[in-house]
């Protein structure tokens, strides 16, 4: 999961460990209609069966609620789509009738907002055109965000949405991507090499997770270091009929707290299926990488492969 620096972060639990991940492609922007700050926005949430990434106060207060790959639940068919795409979505504090402006404060919060997304996410730099395709956009903008329809948030900042916020993100984001002059060239680190094969592995049990051991570790890596490994397992006892997940994980040591990725679908065959999935990130201090998978209908693990490079940090 993804957590920006500018904004407080208040976790919402159990909805940040429960829910499932996404890949943001799109920003969606809501008005609460109620004049609340971000923590009373974190309170609310608590009690809610609804709930958005971001909060923001009148005063430019911005709390974050659950990371950016992990789905929110206030965009309706934009939360999570069945290709594992969804939106990331903002609570703005709005008078009790959703007829005001953003502040000042606010709109700035909402320019460095998008920003981030661009820069961090790769969301493009446009208003959503359709309501899967990738961009900027406010709740009102298509009814598939909406289960009931809305007019949310309001005729005044749809307007300035238009005008100031979404003009404002696209000219910083474009400002700030203007090529640096070129640094003095350095001598690159090395990367570490990994490649192992060993033979056998759990058992998968129908329908449950399970941590699928590294080659020679039962984690792939221990933080800090940034990544770009490769898994391979043989798995016996498939069917081609029955669906196999894998995700990467991350780990805390100490809490055990789980940061999960998107889940990939793996093609399977009858009696015999080879999988071979990837993945590049930053591992923080302590944490480890692992791999978990979900069978349908069980597997065995006959061999398991590990292969990457690896930073320090």
């Amino acid at each position: 999961m993804a957590w920006y620096r500018g904004a407080t972060r208040m976790e919402l639990q159990p909805e940040s460990d429960a829910q499932p991940a996404i890949r943001p492609t799109q920003f969606i922007v809501h008005s609460i209609v109620a004049p609340w700050t971000a923590q009373r926005l974190h309170e609310y949430w608590k009690g809610s069966t609804l709930e958005s990434h971001f909060g923001l106060g009148y005063e430019g207060d911005l709390a974050q609620y659950i990371g950016t790959e992990t789905r929110a639940d206030a965009n309706a068919a934009a939360n999570r789509r069945p290709d594992g795409t969804g939106a990331v979505s903002i609570e703005t504090a709005s008078n009790t009738e959703a007829s005001d402006l953003w502040t000042d404060k606010q709109v700035e919060q909402l320019i460095r907002l998008g920003v981030w997304l661009h820069q961090h996410h790769g969301i493009p730099l446009r208003i959503c055109r359709t309501h899967d395709d990738p961009g900027y956009g406010y709740h009102r903008l298509h009814r598939e965000w909406a289960v009931s329809g809305t007019a949310c948030p309001g005729d005044a900042r749809v307007q300035q949405f238009r005008d100031v916020v979404f003009p404002g993100i696209v000219a910083r984001a474009r400002a700030s991507s203007t090529p640096a002059p070129a640094a003095p060239p350095q001598e690159e680190t090395m990367p570490h090499v990994l490649s192992e094969s060993e033979p056998d592995g759990p058992t998968l049990t129908a329908g449950t997770w399970v941590e699928l051991p590294a080659a020679r570790d039962s984690a792939i890596l221990r933080g800090p270091c940034v990544y770009d490994v490769a898994v391979g397992y043989r798995l016996l006892q498939t069917r081609a009929d029955k669906g196999l997940r894998l995700r990467f994980v991350h780990v805390d040591i100490e809490t055990r707290r789980r940061s999960r990725a998107l889940e990939i679908d793996v093609p399977t065959r009858d009696r015999e299926t080879y999988v071979h999935v990837s993945r590049r990130g930053a591992l923080p201090a302590g944490q480890y990488l692992k791999v978990e998978a979900l069978a349908e209908d069980g597997a065995v693990v006959a061999h398991r492969v590990l292969d990457g490079l690896y930073w320090p940090a």
